[in-house]
């Protein structure tokens, strides 16, 4: 190595602290207590677009091909 590259590797040694490989305790316990909190909820308009599709497909059956080739 030339004294370029040392240079180089001593001022990133000490800008960047050393890192800790293992973590200091196990995240999966409070990513499930996460998950648990946020229960899923259905917002009040995907219920309306699911009636307003429902209600388009009653007036038309005709359309049906047209909304399957949509999806």
């Amino acid at each position: 190595m030339n004294s370029e590259e040392e240079k180089i590797r001593s001022l990133l040694s000490q800008a960047l602290p050393p890192t800790q490989n293992e973590l200091a305790r196990d995240l999966w316990p409070q990513m499930l207590r996460r998950m648990d909190e946020r229960a899923p909820t259905v917002p009040w308009f995907d219920w309306a677009l699911i009636a307003l599709l429902i209600a388009a497909i009653a007036v038309s059956p005709h359309s049906i091909p047209l909304l399957l080739y949509h999806l």
